[in-house]
């Protein structure tokens, strides 16, 4: 195991740094070291079947992340491209499949669904890592493909459920290879146990994990939070395994209920380096698969069913992109992401071979065909990247750090609804402004519309910040809708240009808490002012009047700020913040208390007797 572990690590530190190099990704680096590798190369390593399914614990951990990113909010609001795109993408897809192989290639009516359904997945490690790595995946096309790589997730469940149906062997003696521990139950109880364990996950990871991570965090042992951490992906994983659903999807969605969770950015800490190792060792195990003897055995009928399958699946792709009206750009970028197989195809083809749905040939060979598919997808990315890509940067202004116009007086980071208004109102002050957003369909909706030059990028990039002005800028305006986007530019900034005044957008009280131990002072909580004002005229409709209500509101808005400056110190120690909150809550409802009651005594008061109090009061 040591001499194993030696030679993958080995690899992928001689392979991967290379493949940066040449703009090639890490994703490619680790499929080309698995090669290099591989049995049918070097010979170092010999069967990856075991490996693969272990380091496909990968995957498993990048959804939980994923899923920590959305609050469910986010995700109700993808409801219409994850069941809309992703169901059509895998219906037409499966579909067309089948129809080639049964009419092109003779195949039984059974195995040519069961290779459908199979090459309608694509490979959600390697899109998802893709993505991230070139900052795609908050753009439309990496959010559309997201989605679609959801829905595949969840219909890997009706797919297995479906699959021992079309069996030619008799499926009751696979009954106990599955481990699934309800399948033998009739299916309307499978399903009542399956939806059960899915709401229980939900409730136990909104009431019941914050107890436990706080019991855990007050140990003061790093370790220990780590170790629960992993307890907690793996129990879920287990679990959903064991009634026969995706261990993915079950830590998905205890990722997305532990998304508002005060612990959430502990949890990213802790798990995604584990994340990171188990996805290079699932992509070096891709590559190590790679059957060479039987590619240069059937070489053309290999590229060209390598070929017709990427094809078919780009067809569908754009084709759905166009439908769903995506902006030109993000149409490519879509196809060409998603156009592979996937490695839910691995999982099938072991069931698919079991049931003899597929002959020993026919599972050798669909094995080769998703595997080098798989290899062609950062090649896709990479040539939408450096060649596709290129006609379309001068139009949308797309991250192009030698056009932008540099400024001397404000950056604004996030042109959404928030930074416009902070932009509209500089602008007719006469200040010169250079304006960096991340989102291309907001950039070309601001051109054609309003003619108004906004230049794409991730101002969290030292070089753009550059390009913009930073060195000579007065003031940074951070107004991206992205908590941790706002902290890691609000830090890089600090570290690199310290005269740069810095005004950010808080999403909430905590996420100011965190600018505040950055060091920014000045930011604005995007509800407060609005909530607070609308506040102050519910007390106008209660009857009180203007002048009164605007003094409370002016009361509670000081006293809030003065709070948050201090229980910002208390932050982190849920014991004493808890405690110091319901303090300032008190001393808030004693301070408006008593301002009323003076208030009123100086409303009432008369004549010369009440002369000095009524002063006194208005002092006050």
């Amino acid at each position: 195991m040591l001499e194993l572990a030696v030679v993958y690590l080995a690899a992928a530190i001689i392979a991967v740094p290379v493949a940066k190099r040449l703009g090639l990704g890490s994703v490619l680096g680790y499929l080309l070291a698995g090669i290099l590798i591989g049995p049918f190369l070097l010979g170092l390593v010999g069967d990856q079947t075991d490996v693969m399914h272990f380091a496909e614990f990968g995957v498993v951990m990048m959804l939980f992340l994923i899923g920590l990113e959305l609050q469910p909010s986010r995700l109700w609001k993808l409801r219409r491209s994850i069941i809309g795109l992703g169901g059509l993408q895998v219906i037409i897809t499966s579909l067309l499949i089948f129809a080639i192989a049964v009419t092109v290639f003779s195949l039984k009516w059974q195995t040519a669904l069961a290779i459908g359904l199979m090459l309608a997945l694509s490979s959600t490690a390697i899109v998802l890592q893709t993505l991230n790595e070139k900052g795609w995946v908050k753009q439309e096309a990496g959010q559309n493909a997201f989605s679609v790589l959801l829905f595949q997730d969840i219909a890997v469940i009706p797919i297995l459920a479906l699959l021992p149906l079309l069996a030619f062997s008799d499926t009751s003696k696979l009954v106990a290879d599955h481990g699934n521990l309800i399948e033998h139950y009739p299916v309307y109880l499978q399903v009542s146990i399956s939806i059960a364990v899915i709401v229980s996950i939900i409730l136990a990871g909104k009431y019941v994990s914050a107890p436990l991570f706080r019991y855990i965090a007050e140990t003061r042992l790093r370790e220990l939070f780590t170790l629960f951490a992993l307890f907690l992906v793996i129990v879920i994983a287990v679990i959903m395994q064991k009634i026969g659903l995706s261990p993915a999807l079950g830590t998905f969605l205890a990722g997305v209920v532990l998304a508002d969770s005060e612990f959430r950015h502990e949890l990213e800490v802790d798990i995604e380096p584990f994340k990171g190792l188990l996805l290079g060792l699932f992509f070096i195990a891709v590559g190590a698969s790679i059957d060479f003897p039987l590619l240069f055995d059937q070489f053309t009928t290999v590229i060209l069913l390598v070929a017709a399958l990427i094809a078919i699946k780009a067809l569908v792709l754009y084709v759905l992109a166009v439908i769903f009206k995506m902006q030109s750009k993000q149409k490519l970028l879509f196809t060409l992401a998603l156009a592979q197989g996937g490695e839910f195809a691995f999982v099938l083809l072991s069931l698919t071979s079991s049931l003899q749905i597929l002959d020993h040939d026919q599972t050798k060979l669909t094995t080769l065909v998703v595997a080098i598919s798989m290899l062609m997808a950062p090649l896709l990315i990479m040539i939408y990247d450096k060649v596709l890509n290129q006609g379309h940067k001068q139009e949308d202004n797309v991250d192009q750090t030698a056009k932008i116009e540099p400024t001397k007086n404000v950056i604004i980071a996030g042109y959404g609804r928030f930074g416009q208004i902070i932009g509209r109102l500089l602008t007719a002050q006469g200040y010169h402004l250079s304006i960096l957003d991340h989102s291309p369909s907001q950039i070309e909706f601001l051109f054609k519309r309003f003619g108004k030059k906004v230049f794409y990028g991730d101002a969290a990039r030292q070089s753009l910040l550059e390009a913009s002005g930073a060195e000579e800028a007065q003031l940074l305006v951070i107004a991206i809708d992205d908590p941790d986007k706002i902290l890691e530019i609000a830090a890089m900034a600090k570290k690199h240009y310290p005269n740069l005044a810095i005004v950010a957008r808080a999403i909430d009280r905590r996420h100011a808490y965190e600018l505040m131990n950055l060091g920014v002072t000045s930011f604005k909580r995007e509800t407060f002012d609005s909530a607070l004002n609308l506040g102050v005229e519910a007390l106008t409709l209660l009857g009180n009047s203007q002048e009164r209500a605007e003094r409370a509101g002016k009361l509670f808005a000081e006293h809030d700020n003065e709070s948050m400056k201090m229980l910002a110190r208390l932050w982190g120690d849920e014991t004493r913040y808890g405690v110091a909150v319901k303090q300032r809550i008190e001393d808030i409802h004693q301070i408006l208390v008593k301002d009323k009651e003076e208030q009123n005594k100086l409303n009432t008061c008369q004549g010369g007797d009440c002369k000095e109090e009524a002063s006194t009061m208005t002092e006050r």
